[in-house]
């Protein structure tokens, strides 16, 4: 990850949480979000083109700090991180979360 909590919620007073339905809307999302104002944004992974919206926000849009939630396994966190992700939320922390 490359943002600490504290920077995260000095960056954000809101984080708004997105799902993406489709991967080629994600670029003109990111980008209408930037010039509204907006720093940080969250994507849940409850569609099948969440990893991919995610490395295109990030590609469209470098400065726009870009988190992944729902995340509850330890292959989602990897594969978050590897996509892009700034920051990572789960429902809930597991023992087995928590050490990947």
């Amino acid at each position: 990850m490359s943002i600490t909590m504290d920077e995260l919620l000095a960056a954000a007073a809101v984080i708004p949480v997105l799902t993406v339905q489709r991967a080629e809307d994600a670029q003109p999302l990111a980008s209408a979000l930037k010039a509204g104002g907006l720093r940080v944004v969250e994507l849940t992974w409850r569609t099948e083109a969440a990893l991919d919206a995610l490395t295109a926000m990030k590609i469209a849009e470098p400065d726009l700090v870009v988190g992944m939630g729902t995340i509850r396994h330890p292959e989602q966190a990897a594969a978050a991180e590897a996509a892009g992700a700034d920051f990572l939320v789960s429902p809930g922390l597991t023992r087995e979360l928590e050490s990947a």
